[in-house]
């Protein structure tokens, strides 16, 4: 036997294809080897970026003790968590349920049935060793008892998974939810709870929302506080632009310095919502530094965009961004005091050996001197030794990229963002549709076997919503159709839906969460994608299909807001909503009328442009002209007022 990762799509498998443990990818044949042999089998999970995941690497399945145990002793098979998040999913239930927590590098031993029966996280080598002795003694000596314990696990997990009990979807569990935000709140460093904090994106577009419908101060001054102090903290790169995933400390000094695609998206999105609520300056230049930073540093030449930027460069984490005054003061000569003080650069340090994270807790007074500053700084980086980039294409991650920079394209008018999603778009529908089928990943447009989840579904489709609304395009309108009359098979039977398909390869359990982590679930995702469907076209069973599967999420998302953001985001829209701006004609007048729909922070509100009757547009039917003038007609729960036709008129209808 050997390893067998060498042709794999995976960035993340690749990298172990050359350790002397003889991984394999997941599947049929191993699972028939271990059977064969009468061995379990150590699942490692893992994902490129992943900072302790190398250490494992590094420590344990580079080491030749290490992979001689292993290669005799079990099957090892070796799985990307962002390429196979239903494996991810899985087996991350039983290791939380016998752990108390979970996380990565994943380690789970299994039958060769596949049922767990030994779960972890990372082990460091001597550790390792003395764990990998222990199973095979005991599955040697009493295999019965290990494979009932593997049994007992799968059957609990597997019995666990009830259906929710359905939450209405109404105002009061909104205010609810806000009320337990508030409880939560770090009145102080902004965010909720303590270290390690991460950046709630989509709670911050759940809590505008709110603002936006209510004009309830509380929510608003959380999501402010929240969103300045993640722009001024270390977690972003006050250089290059773009958000590490979360900082190690409740002040959002220090981050996990690794980059991800569907942060930055969702951020961006929560920042061009803050600039539409408040005009605040500041949340402008986020939203343009985060947009260049997602075009030049993760887009792809087949017009995608990568999963990641590594947390570590030349093997030590951090290495790109931390900042010494020494090394200030090699760039910037007498600019470095001041740069220094600016940027939080201390000789103590805020990071590790003397080295700093950069701040900005104020704006220079000289932007003029601070962009040549800046400037400066990020070229002598350049030579540094950079982080790795997980170049892999996930249709779900994509999806909210779409969405992010569509819109915020639109209201800043910036027709490059739009192109680049629509570059995206195409990209994913050329590739990533293989017979009508969705699939997860590609690589170098290449695409992968898996096949796409619930939120490749659900977010994909909102990107084309969005991109519909903004372009005029009924292609992509045309494509979200496919794509969530697709998603039916995920259906479940509450209202609800399963991260997989009814199709999909069998694992010990059917994955199934209605909790928004870093990412939207697949239930809100899809719940959200037909709202909007439902909204753009007036399709009275999308949004139905769409409210019952927000109402089969909202019990979790009141209960613990900090995990529902997304769910409570689609419960706004459809409190709200649905709002459609229907903007027809051409000109100046158009113009200004579609600027100021684009703008509004309305919760459940879509905007269409086009002509009057233009064909494949649901919402620009029977939508004329005012005596040869341009209009907006705009109706809330398909009740419509008085066609508008200046731009006063029209964000007085939106405010109301």
């Amino acid at each position: 036997m050997t390893n067998r990762l060498a042709e794999a799509t995976s960035p993340y498998l690749l990298q172990h294809r050359d350790n002397p443990v003889h991984w394999q990818e997941w599947g049929e044949e191993a699972f028939a080897e271990a059977r064969r042999r009468n061995v379990p089998v150590l699942l490692s999970v893992g994902y490129a970026a992943c900072h302790w995941c190398h250490v494992m690497a590094h420590e344990s399945f580079e080491d030749e003790t290490v992979a001689a145990v292993l290669n005799e002793r079990f099957v090892s098979v070796k799985v990307d968590r962002e390429e196979r998040p239903d494996i991810d999913a899985a087996y991350m239930s039983a290791v939380t349920a016998t752990t108390g927590h979970g996380g990565w590098p994943m380690t789970v031993f299994l039958t060769p049935e596949g049922e767990p029966f030994f779960c972890g996280t990372y082990f460091p080598r001597d550790h390792f060793l003395r764990v990998l002795a222990a199973l095979d003694e005991a599955w040697r000596t009493r295999e019965h008892e290990v494979r009932a314990s593997g049994t007992h696990i799968a059957t609990t997990l597997a019995g666990a998974l009830q259906p929710p009990t359905p939450y209405a979807v109404e105002p009061g569990a909104l205010s609810s939810a806000v009320e337990r935000l508030a409880r939560e709140f770090d009145a102080v460093a902004g965010g909720f709870g303590g270290a390690p904090k991460f950046p709630p994106s989509m709670v911050l577009e759940f809590l505008l929302r709110h603002h936006a419908r209510t004009g309830e101060a509380t929510s608003l001054e959380m999501a402010s506080r929240t969103l300045e102090a993640m722009a001024r903290s270390g977690m972003y790169d006050q250089l290059g632009g773009g958000f590490a995933r979360y900082a190690v400390d409740a002040r959002w000094v220090v981050p996990h310095f690794e980059k991800m695609l569907y942060d930055n998206a969702l951020l961006l999105r929560a920042y061009t919502t803050w600039w539409k609520v408040t005009r605040d300056p500041l949340a402008e230049r986020i939203v343009r530094e985060t947009a260049t930073f997602l075009l030049r540093d993760l887009g792809t030449p087949e017009g995608g965009f990568a999963s990641s930027l590594d947390a570590d460069a030349a093997g030590v984490e951090g290495l790109t961004y931390a900042w010494t005054p020494a090394q200030l003061r090699d760039v910037l000569g007498d600019d470095a005091e001041q740069a220094a003080e600016l940027f939080v650069v201390t000789d103590e340090g805020t990071f590790e050996h003397g080295a700093s994270t950069l701040q900005l807790p104020a704006d220079p007074t000289d932007l003029s001197w601070f962009q040549g500053v800046r400037s400066r700084l990020l070229a002598a980086r350049a030579d540094r030794p950079q982080p790795g980039r997980d170049d892999k294409v996930v249709t779900s991650w994509n999806g909210l990229a779409v969405s992010a920079l569509a819109g915020a394209g639109a209201a800043f008018e910036r027709p490059d963002w739009v192109e680049a999603a629509r570059r995206c778009a195409s990209h994913l529908l050329e590739v990533h549709l293989v017979a009508a089928e969705l699939r997860r990943a590609s690589r170098a447009g290449a695409v992968g076997s898996a096949r796409a989840v619930a939120d490749d579904h659900g977010n994909l489709a909102e990107g084309l919503l969005v991109l519909h609304q903004v372009t005029g395009e009924t292609t992509w309108l045309d494509a979200a159709r496919h794509v969530l009359d697709a998603a039916r098979a995920f259906a479940a039977d509450d209202g609800g839906f399963h991260d997989t398909a009814s199709g999909a390869e069998s694992l010990y359990l059917r994955p199934r969460s209605a909790a928004d982590n870093a990412e939207p679930a697949g239930q809100s995702a899809l719940a959200g994608a037909l709202v909007t469907l439902g909204a753009v076209t007036g399709d009275a069973r999308a949004l139905d299909d769409g409210a019952r599967a927000t109402a089969a999420g909202l019990g979790l998302a009141v209960r613990e807001p900090r995990f529902g953001g997304w769910s409570l985001a689609v419960a706004e829209a459809l409190v709200a909503g649905p709002l459609q701006v229907a903007v027809v004609g051409r000109g100046e007048e158009a113009d200004a009328l579609e600027r100021v729909a684009r703008r509004s922070p309305s919760p459940g509100l879509v905007v269409v442009r086009g002509e009057p009757d233009a064909p494949g547009s649901p919402l620009l039917a029977d939508r004329p002209l005012v005596e040869g003038r341009a209009a907006a007609y705009v109706c809330r729960g398909m009740v419509c007022d008085l066609p508008a036709t200046t731009p006063e008129a029209l964000a007085a209808q939106l405010d109301a």
